[in-house]
């Protein structure tokens, strides 16, 4: 299809409507009832368009903002088939919406509410006059219908909440002789490349302030359209060249978004999560307001959601949509995300084996359940709760808690272990019947052969790191900036324990701050004083200890920050390889409990060669662990397979010149093999994301700082291979 010419089947109808309109200028109530028969017509609300629940005035452009906002499709053409009716309108029901503005759903009205100081007397006769004098005006172009259009504007525009919007409101009335200005259209005439240097000269720049001024305004819209039809501005119409700067800001849009992924894929190989593992997830729930469908909802073995009037969840394809509708549906005063997000996760994000725990108000837990099946849609519900999910609840019972609770229906409260283990703890003893509730989680296979196909590691370097580990018990990983520390210490527990299994790998990061009531126990604030809380390391020893058939691996980031006599204390001893398991107790400081550290516990620390500001590692530490230095991986066979696939001469060109640079790193006696740079930065990319600016970015805003971090007192060196790493990319 030509992309100069938009089809915009809308625009008879909406010029139509506005002159079906027109006669309700002095009859604002008669218009309001008909609005209120048209929308009972059709089941649905009439949005709230005023302080109460029915207007007390309103104007033709807030008409025209019922269907042109953040709604769906289907409820937009559902409510312009009723107006069609209702207004005796002739023209066809629009089969497309190309090129039409819409409003912010919180935002949908010309005027603001009655109470609110900004509102003026006049202000709704004025947008009715503006709205008979852009009429008049597009029927006969005129000095004095002129004249009567400025005034009109000027004594309008700048009433609350109007400006650029304004312009969108006499677009949709008469789209053929006058341009709407918002944002996106400013942004695409101002781009010279796409509407012509005359046009682009005119129209104001995307931030400009609006314009006060109806001659200006006017002399904007006798512009463009003698521009219109030429070679640099080959749109046939309005609608066709607003539709054009739709397109246009979808792509940049879509290009965006594209970019963030990649940069997400990106980040994901250093991530401490891993997208294809699955844990179970915990959740509250209210179960009906008031827990009122609890007893049903548990007889029935399901958990179920009200908002039956938005039909079965599954047809939205994300959120935002979702929030749309319901803001739609129920009324727009409230920006209803907290109700999207309850449903969007109902249906995407809680899991089988996920546990729910059902509430009452904000205090009250009343049983416990292990989700079953996938979303369900009954459409011949009768209680007003069609979302469903399978659910075998396992507790039933009352347990009140001091704190509160989230109020929200559904709450996913994984990320706080305390509060888990405080809410599980109450179903050590169930009520009614005892059952085998943990949930089985399948988790992915991962070996040897997948580590080296991920870590840029030659197999005798992976053999000697593992044999390592396991005769030492405790190692740490040394190098240079991005040589993958973090990425193949997961990968590293994971392919010893032969599965990606999250439970068993922890993750702390040490600072300057970080104690031994953090690592191990100590004493915290609490409601009655002070608590004896227990520290990571000691909940994930006892964890591991239970489970003392498999291999348990606890990984420290920036090691060589926390002070490792603090943080360790009486555990220097016990981490030793030949001081593990229950004949090698010692007695904590706190508790004065006897504990000791599982033979099955494997300590990874990580430490970064290339940071001058940390002291060196404590020497009964250091004693006690292996270090394994990881060099960049430029000449692995993984990454040059990689780079191969990426297929990229100029990336090609500037991991030849970093190489070049790592020698002379190497050679500097102040810095030396520690401060090479590492393989990392040029990861995750596919052939499409090996951009000019992928790559300059890498350059000028990785490399090029950390080199002048290195050479702060050689800004020559600097210069040379910045220059250098510059030239490769050209």
């Amino acid at each position: 299809m030509d992309d100069t010419k938009a089809t915009c089947t809308w625009v008879s109808f909406y010029q139509e409507l506005a002159g079906a309109l027109l006669p309700f200028k002095d009859d604002h109530k008669g218009l309001i009832e008909k609005l209120q028969a048209l929308y009972e017509s059709i089941g649905m609300k009439l949005p709230k368009l005023d302080s109460a629940s029915v207007p007390a005035d309103i104007d033709p452009y807030t008409i025209y903002g019922l269907f042109n906002k953040g709604i769906s499709e289907a409820n937009r053409k559902k409510i312009i088939e009723a107006m069609a009716e209702v207004f005796g309108i002739e023209a066809d029901v629009p089969r497309d919406f190309d090129g039409i503005p819409v409003l912010n759903n919180l935002n949908a009205t010309f005027y603001a509410f009655v109470g609110d100081d900004r509102r003026g007397e006049h202000d709704i006769d004025n947008l009715w006059k503006v709205f008979e004098a852009e009429i008049a005006l597009a029927a006969e172009d005129n000095t004095d219908n002129r004249k009567a259009f400025v005034e009109a504007f000027n004594d309008t525009i700048t009433q609350f909440g109007l400006g650029w919007k304004l312009t969108m409101g006499l677009y949709w009335a008469r789209p053929l002789s006058f341009i709407n200005l918002d944002t996106r259209n400013r942004w695409f005439m101002g781009d010279v490349a796409k509407t012509g240097e005359t046009i682009a000269n005119i129209v104001p720049k995307e931030k400009d302030a609006p314009i006060h001024d109806g001659e200006r305004y006017l002399a904007i819209c006798d512009v463009i359209k003698t521009e219109l039809g030429t070679e640099l501005c080959p749109y046939a119409d309005f609608p066709s060249l607003s539709n054009a700067a739709f397109v246009e800001s979808e792509r940049v849009n879509k290009e965006k978004k594209a970019a963030e992924k990649a940069a997400e894929k990106e980040a994901e190989d250093n991530a401490l999560g891993d997208a294809d593992v699955v844990t179970a997830h915990y959740w509250l729930y209210a179960p009906g307001h008031g827990a009122a469908m609890w007893d049903d909802f548990f007889k029935r073995g399901v958990m179920g959601l009200g908002w039956e009037e938005l039909g079965d969840l599954r047809k939205y394809s994300t959120k935002e949509e979702l929030r749309r509708d319901l803001v739609e549906t129920f009324g727009g005063d409230t920006s209803q995300k907290n109700s999207a997000h309850a449903n969007w996760q109902f249906v995407h994000d809680i899991k089988p084996g996920d546990i729910i725990f059902a509430k009452r108000g904000m205090s009250e837990i009343i049983g416990r359940g292990i989700v079953e099946g996938d979303y369900e849609y009954d459409a011949e519900a009768t209680d007003g709760y069609p979302h469903i999910r399978r659910v075998k609840w396992t507790h039933r019972g009352s347990w009140t808690r001091e704190k509160k609770f989230a109020q929200k229906t559904l709450t996913d409260v994984t990320d706080y272990p305390d509060f888990v283990a405080e809410i599980a703890s109450l179903f050590i003893d169930p009520v009614e019947e005892t059952v085998d509730d943990e949930p089985v989680v399948d988790y992915p296979e991962y070996d040897r052969e997948m580590f080296l196909t991920e870590a840029y590691m030659s197999e005798e370097q992976y053999d000697t790191l593992v044999s390592v580990l396991r005769s030492k018990k405790n190692i740490i990983l040394q190098g240079a900036p991005g040589v993958g520390k973090t990425f193949i210490a997961k990968r590293l527990a994971y392919s010893m324990m032969g599965v990606k299994d999250p439970e068993r790998v922890m993750m702390v990061q040490f600072h300057q701050s970080y104690s031994y009531e953090d690592f191990i126990e100590g004493y915290r604030p609490s409601a009655d004083g002070f608590e004896l809380e227990k520290g990571a390391f000691y909940t994930f020893c006892k964890k591991a200890a239970d489970d003392d058939e498999n291999a348990y691996f606890f990984i420290i980031d920036e090691i060589n920050r926390g002070n490792l006599s603090k943080i360790f204390g009486e555990l220097f001893m016990l981490i030793e390889n030949d001081k593990r398991g229950t004949k090698n107790k010692l007695q904590l400081l706190y508790s004065r409990e006897l504990f000791y550290v599982p033979s099955n516990v494997y300590l990874i620390g990580m430490m970064n060669t290339a940071d001058r500001s940390l002291a060196m590692l404590d020497y009964a530490l250091r004693r006690r662990f292996a270090f394994f230095d990881l060099k960049p991986g430029f000449g692995s066979d993984g990454f040059v397979a990689y780079r191969d696939v990426l297929g990229s001469d100029k990336l090609n060109e500037l991991l030849a010149c970093v190489v070049r640079l790592n020698e002379a790193i190497a050679a500097d006696e102040t810095l030396g093999d520690g401060f090479c740079i590492g393989h990392s930065y040029f990861c995750g990319m596919k052939a499409e994301d090996v951009t000019d600016a992928k790559l300059s970015a890498i350059v000028e805003y990785e490399l090029i700082p950390m080199l002048r971090e290195y050479w702060f007192d050689e800004p020559s060196k600097v210069r040379e291979w910045a220059d250098a790493l510059r030239r490769s990319i050209k």
